[in-house]
């Protein structure tokens, strides 16, 4: 869609030349003779640049500015003034307007100032487009689960996430423990700020301290040039110190003073420079452990752990995995352009008793396999790895049961598959288990199968 440009001058020939040009250009354009009549079209019509004189009846170009403004403070405006005029065309600038071209109007430098500000304008909007979907990606829509300790989680996070609280995640590898740091920050006040996300562990212990504060030209070997650091990347932002546990003892005293005094000191300067940072950590490790160790300072593991938010592992909330799977479901058939609903209740139950040591990571890629590998409308066993494929209805009953205590369990097991297959609908269940609708409830009751 072309830009849209008014042109506001009392001078025809002025305005009707600059329109010409620009709708030579490709761009809508309309025309106002002076500031009220320009107001006037602003508030009924939407434009993305306003080139306006300075001098005309009714409403000057300053006025009119104000106006503007007051509209929409993003709006851009370019003043056009005479010499005489520039002290007044500096002040228009200091009050909002994008830019000022002096008379006669030069078209070749005006065109330069309007490309330059629409192609500007285009590139914010595309990036507060990004940071939208960005912050959609990892809000709450991506942390699934129903069961108590998830709720406590996003309970958590609702609380800690407005302030500028220090929080250290802690729980197993693949737990989502960076998919919470991003909620948090996405959900705070600086959530239009960067997030700055850094693995201790994978940062060598010689480069450790010029990754996070920086470094001089010249400080050390191969120091060819001034360098920021995480901690000056992530200012007014929030920096996610990830694998906290790997940091280097050696440093951890200078990572403390950093977090309690909010400055740094970059290598081979003398000079401390402040930063505002929120800082969000986290771990797989027990880090009281790791301090009783003596792996881990006692002061810097108390000034992290202001919050401390406990990832539960999978084998502590089994009753989500059917959501987590429906949510990698849906996100992998929009990925892989698969026709692909969901899982088949075998499948289903294998998901639920596989013993899941790589967390929900493992899960995920579970998922993405079965969808890949799907030929129909439901992910099969036989789209599963070998290592789930061999779980069946049977595989949970004790070897040492009684035949009748077998039977109770694989009928337990198949009628609630049935059930949840069919959302829980009794009628759809009793006709394909072939069995009468009485008879289904009584057995429902017996079994002790709840929804």
């Amino acid at each position: 869609m072309a830009d849209r440009i008014l042109i506001v001058d009392d001078e025809k020939i002025i305005r009707e030349s600059i329109a010409f040009i620009l709708k030579k250009e490709g761009f809508v354009v309309g025309e106002a003779v002076n500031g009220k009549l320009a107001h006037e079209k602003l508030q009924n019509e939407p434009f993305d640049l306003v080139i306006s004189d300075l001098e005309m009846p009714e409403m000057n170009g300053i006025e009119l500015l104000d106006k503007v403004m007051q509209l929409n403070p993003q709006s851009l405006m370019i003043i056009i003034t005479a010499f005489g005029s520039l002290d007044t065309a500096i002040s228009a600038l200091r009050k909002g307007a994008s830019d000022y071209i002096l008379k006669p109007v030069e078209f070749d430098e005006l065109m330069v100032k309007v490309r330059r500000l629409l192609d500007h304008r285009h590139l914010l909007l595309e990036n507060q487009l990004l940071r939208r979907e960005l912050q959609q990606e990892f809000d709450f829509s991506n942390l699934v689960g129903q069961s108590p300790s998830m709720q406590r989680v996003f309970e958590m996070i609702r609380t800690v996430a407005p302030t500028d609280g220090t929080v250290l995640i802690t729980g197993k590898s693949g737990t989502g423990k960076e998919l919470v740091a991003r909620a948090i920050h996405f959900n705070s006040r600086r959530a239009e700020k960067p997030l700055i996300a850094v693995n201790c562990g994978a940062i060598s212990e010689t480069l450790f301290e010029s990754e996070l504060f920086g470094h001089k030209k010249g400080s050390f070997t191969g120091a060819i040039s001034d360098k920021a650091g995480y901690f000056k990347a992530a200012d007014t932002g929030t920096l996610l110190l990830d694998e906290i546990s790997e940091t280097p003892l050696s440093l951890q005293v200078k990572l403390l003073r950093a977090l309690e005094q909010r400055e740094i000191i970059p290598v081979g300067s003398v000079s401390a420079i402040p930063v505002d940072v929120r800082i969000i950590a986290s771990t797989n490790r027990n880090l009281r452990k790791e301090v009783e160790g003596g792996r881990f300072r006692e002061d810097l593991f108390y000034r992290l752990n202001v919050v401390e938010l406990s990832l539960p592992s999978l084998a502590e909330r089994r009753e989500d995995i059917p959501l987590i799977v429906e949510h990698f479901v849906n996100k992998f058939r929009m990925l892989l352009r698969k026709n692909v609903k969901g899982v088949e209740n075998d499948v289903m139950q294998a998901l639920t008793e596989h013993e899941w040591k790589g967390e929900i990571r493992e899960l995920e890629n579970i998922i993405e396999r079965g969808v890949i590998f799907a030929k129909g409308e439901f992910v099969t066993l036989e789209d599963l790895p070998e290592l789930l494929t061999s779980i069946s209805p049977q595989a949970s009953i004790a070897i040492d049961s009684s035949l009748e205590q077998a039977l109770s369990q694989f009928e337990k097991g198949h009628i609630t598959d049935v059930l949840r297959r069919h959302k829980f609908d009794k009628e759809k269940t009793a006709e394909v288990l072939k069995i009468s609708l009485p008879t289904l409830y009584r057995r429902i009751k017996d079994l002790g199968i709840t929804e």
